[in-house]
């Protein structure tokens, strides 16, 4: 039975969709600087070499370059937002400015970590100890659990996948002059996803790169709290300079993204920084050396991306090779990839594999496949980590973990209880 809530936010994603189809993305044009980006791994010099070299070559056509021509590319990105960040540094230098203090404080106490939370979805899993509502196991609950532990398999049980929407006007380093949606204010958008189940929200506040601002985010973390206090709320950006991180803190963000490729070495100082203030992050990796990086320094939750952020390519599969380099099922490090999503069949491999979440944007945005691909993610289990490898991938289970009959897609019918999207 569809709930009147479910209703209105279909009908909400919708009218975007249909205000969408109607709109076009204006070209946005910069000229990058290669020497700017200082912050990259040293295996990745040849990279930014290469981008020198051809910088006056106009007969080659290349990804890495950019000019006034066409569109804003990594490196040119970087060099725009530490212009601005240098900037706002000036704007809030008194040490009794809001941003200053939420950078200047320890965090008092134990804080809520809202966004591990919801990755892991602890809150829907009566089972879980670190839910509150938790209810009590019974005898043979307890004495299964004794058996895996003697088999070393404790953390070997059915998990629940996450679903993360990125939300987004545009994306001029993935798909330049495209526009995937038009909206008032991307709280709108946020409100609508957590009445269908997202679990987490990102909210973009680069107006250059994803047609955001640091407005709707702090309009968005106000309307999934009033729906549902258990989702969690991140701020994306090009994070180059620590203030960003003051500035998530200071609106409520449960969490914050940093990318790895772009902040290189000084990624650990970031996490330690964010650590010391109380706010959760996501570090976004692509390559092996990035998640390597990330794992030295200690990030609880990385996302593997498929998408290349210095050559703007999409590799499909690169979250999947990548999968191993994390421990098993209900390890310390969450796990969620995202990047070029585009069907339901794509999410579930990728659960499949090991990861606690798929993070879809475009595909979603504007478009009543949404709740498709919520409840593709949310209403089945998968299998632990450990069985990723014993050819299960197409054996999908409710949540009681029963294995489901019937069709896998498309949308459930009223003579077939089996059936789901």
């Amino acid at each position: 039975m569809i709930s009147s809530t479910h209703i209105h936010a279909l009908v909400f994603i919708l009218f975007i969709s249909f205000v969408s189809s109607f709109t076009n993305n204006p070209i946005i044009c910069a000229e990058s600087n290669c020497n700017s980006n200082n912050r990259r791994y040293p295996q990745n010099t040849n990279h930014c070499k290469q981008v020198t070299t051809n910088h006056h070559d106009t007969s080659k056509n290349t990804k890495l370059h950019s000019s006034r021509n066409n569109q804003e590319d990594l490196y040119g990105a970087v060099h725009r937002k530490e212009y601005e960040m240098k900037r706002l540094n000036a704007q809030h230098a008194s040490l009794s400015d809001p941003i200053r203090m939420a950078m200047g404080y320890a965090q008092d106490g134990i804080e809520r970590k809202r966004l591990a939370a919801a990755l892991r979805r602890v809150y829907d899993d009566p089972t879980n100890i670190a839910n509150p509502n938790a209810k009590e196991k019974s005898p043979e609950e307890i004495e299964r659990e004794e058996k895996l532990l003697e088999n070393g398999m404790a953390d070997a049980t059915m998990r629940r996948g996450s679903f993360i929407v990125d939300i987004k006007r545009k994306s001029n380093l993935s798909y330049p002059n495209q526009q995937f949606a038009r909206y008032d204010d991307a709280s709108l958008v946020a409100e609508a996803m957590v009445r269908l189940g997202t679990d987490v929200v990102f909210i973009n506040v680069d107006y250059t790169s994803y047609g955001g601002d640091i407005s709707e985010l702090k309009s968005s973390i106000k309307a999934v709290r009033e729906v549902n206090d258990n989702v969690a709320v991140v701020m994306k950006d090009i994070v180059v300079d620590e203030i960003q991180l003051g500035i998530a803190k200071e609106a409520g963000a449960d969490g914050i993204i940093l990318i790895a490729s772009v902040l290189g070495p000084a990624l650990e100082n970031f996490l330690n920084t964010a650590t010391v203030i109380g706010l959760e992050t996501i570090v976004e990796c692509h390559t092996y050396n990035e998640v390597q990086a990330a794992l030295d320094g200690l990030a609880q939750n990385i996302m593997v991306s498929n998408r290349d952020r210095i050559t703007g390519e999409l590799v499909p599969d690169q979250a999947i090779k990548l999968a191993g380099m994390f421990p098993g099922s209900g390890g310390p490090i969450v796990t969620i990839a995202g990047g070029g999503i585009s069907t339901t069949d794509e999410m579930k491999k990728l659960l499949a594999v090991g990861y606690d979440g798929v993070v879809v944007g475009k595909t979603v945005m504007g478009s009543a496949r949404a709740p498709e691909f919520i409840r593709a993610v949310r209403d089945r289990t998968m299998l632990p980590a450990e069985f990723s490898q014993w050819g299960l991938d197409d054996v999908e289970f409710d949540m009681d973990g029963n294995v489901m009959q019937g069709p896998k897609k498309d949308v459930p019918t009223s003579d077939d209880d089996d059936a789901f999207m």
